[in-house]
Formats: C-alpha cells, sequence, structure tokens
C-alpha cells in the first residue's frame, strides 16, 4: 500500500508490504542504493520480505522520487540518515507491525546509512546489510582514483555548493555515464542503463556535484563498534569493495554474522539467484533477532 509519513517538515513518500493472512508482523526499513528511487531496488527486497511474513517499508529520500524537499537529487548522509529515523519512527508505530523495535535493511550505499541509524536510534533493534558499500577516507581513496583525485572531487563540490548558495542553481552530472567522464560513476553500468533494470522513469539518473564532499568525508566503518544491535552482512568477494566489509564486520560491538556468496555488485539488485538467497538469509536473522 501507498504511505506517506514526515521527516522534519517534508513529505516522504512510501510502500508498505504486508504479509498474507496475518494481522500484525515484525517491521523492516527497507532502503537501497546512493541516489535511488524505491522501485530500483528497496521495493523489490520489501516485497520478499512481505512474502517471508514481515511488514516492510520501502520509502524515497528527501529530495528524491516522489518525496517532497528541495533540492532534489543530493546524496546527503545526515538527511538520509534522520529519513531512515522518522521512517523507523512511523513504522514502529503503525497497527500492522508487533513489537517494540524495528528492523533496518539497508542495500549497498544504504548499508552505511541504516548502520548510522542503528548505531544512535533505539527503534531500531536489528540491522542487515546486503551488498554493503561501507567507506571511509581510505577506502575512498582507493575507489576514486588517489588522494588527488577525492580532493578534486570535494574541491569541485564545494565549488558547486558555494553557487547554490549564492544563484540557487544546481549543477547535476549523470550518476551513471559511458560516455560522460564527469558522471559519479563513468562506466557502462548495464543495471542503471538498462530500461529493463534500473533505468526506469522515476530514476533520473542526476548527481548534484555539491554532494561530493559530504559523501567523500563520510565514515561507515567507525560506526561498527558503537553498534551493538544483532548485524548481519551478505556479501561476495566480487561486488564492491569486500575489504570494507570485513573490516566493519570486525569492528560491530555486538552479535554478529557474515555470509560470502557469489555475485557481482549489480546481481545483488535484481538478479537471481542473489536476490533469494539475500531475501531468504535476512529474513531468517530477522526471525531470529526482531523482538
Amino acid at each position: 500500500m501507498n504511505v506517506s509519513f514526515d521527516s522534519d517538515g517534508v513529505t516522504l513518500a512510501g510502500n508498505l508490504f504486508l504479509p498474507e493472512g496475518v494481522e500484525r508482523a515484525p517491521g523492516v526499513v527497507v532502503a537501497g542504493t546512493w541516489t535511488s528511487v524505491k522501485e530500483l531496488m528497496a521495493d523489490r527486497y520489501a516485497q520478499r520480505l512481505a512474502e517471508r511474513g514481515f511488514a516492510a517499508l520501502s520509502f524515497d529520500f528527501t529530495g528524491f522520487g516522489a518525496s517532497g524537499g528541495e533540492p532534489r537529487e543530493v546524496e546527503n548522509p545526515a538527511r538520509k540518515v534522520r529519513d531512515i529515523r522518522h521512517a523507523a519512527g512511523f513504522l514502529a508505530a503503525h497497527p500492522a507491525v508487533e513489537g517494540d523495535g524495528v528492523g533496518a535493511l539497508g542495500i549497498c550505499a544504504a548499508a552505511m546509512y541504516m548502520a548510522d541509524a542503528a548505531a544512535h536510534d533505539p527503534l531500531i533493534t536489528s540491522l542487515a546489510l546486503v551488498a554493503p558499500w561501507l567507506h571511509d577516507a581510505a577506502i575512498c581513496e582507493a575507489a576514486y582514483g588517489g588522494t588527488e583525485a577525492v580532493a578534486g572531487k570535494i574541491k569541485i563540490g564545494r565549488e558547486a555548493r558555494s553557487r547554490y548558495d549564492e544563484t540557487g542553481e544546481i549543477d547535476y552530472v549523470p550518476v551513471v555515464s559511458a560516455t560522460d567522464p564527469r558522471a559519479a560513476m563513468p562506466y557502462a553500468i548495464d543495471f542503471y542503463l538498462n530500461p529493463a533494470r534500473g533505468g526506469i522513469p522515476a530514476w533520473p539518473n542526476r548527481f548534484a556535484v555539491m554532494a561530493w564532499p559530504d559523501w567523500l568525508t563520510y565514515d561507515s566503518i567507525a560506526l561498527a563498534p558503537r553498534i551493538t544491535r544483532p548485524t548481519l552482512l551478505v556479501h561476495s568477494q566480487d561486488a564492491a569493495i569486500p575489504d570494507g566489509a570485513r573490516r566493519f564486520h570486525a569492528g560491530l560491538a555486538g552479535p554478529k554474522d557474515i555470509l560470502w556468496t557469489q555475485g557481482t555488485q549489480f546481481d545483488f539488485y535484481d538478479q537471481e539467484p542473489q536476490v533469494t538467497v539475500s531475501a531468504d538469509t535476512v529474513a531468517a536473522h530477522f526471525r531470529r533477532t526482531l523482538r
């Protein structure tokens, strides 16, 4: 069902997937990759969790998709963590949800934001991360071409922010492009470019350049020692930055588990068997840990 809820004065649009034949079920908040809208992969995983007995909420972050908020398509970690906490509060209070807390499932970059929320919000009582993108400064340097390249992106991001503050104009580049070197991901990534997968009208393939500083200086690895909630990671050596997953998992302060399986990063978004393996493993984790 379509739902909406408030996040500090912004109306966020969501989809609440409910299990059939169950009056009340454990709740799980679901979110996907950076720049994504709920239709890319959060809806898919929320539907799978509902089929496995959970009330699962997917939603669009502030400034993305069907949600309100300005400026649009700005990848802002602090704003996304705030939205997750409001989503958790909405879901925990919903009459279809049982228990004193909810689970949080993050796919790819949302792993960082869900981890941040879990580290600080007592409503989130269990955490699961699928194909998690978990970075710190060292990983960003390795992923984005070294110290100078990262510094360059931070510089152009700050310049873009200054232009926005002065003029209200936002500098956008593609999120993904095989031809534009300015793209946030300048590669031919089929998931994002294929209309049968993620290249859908609801996702505008726009990256606000002013987002680079907040993205590149965000340290999710440092969150691990603050997380005491039961935590599961599902990842692959052939997916994105497995070293980040290992280091994050090693640093967790609470009960933890990690499943190493097969597949590329983008397989976990919409391909089989990766989605089913992940959904089954995550559902089993939440059955054990949600009260």
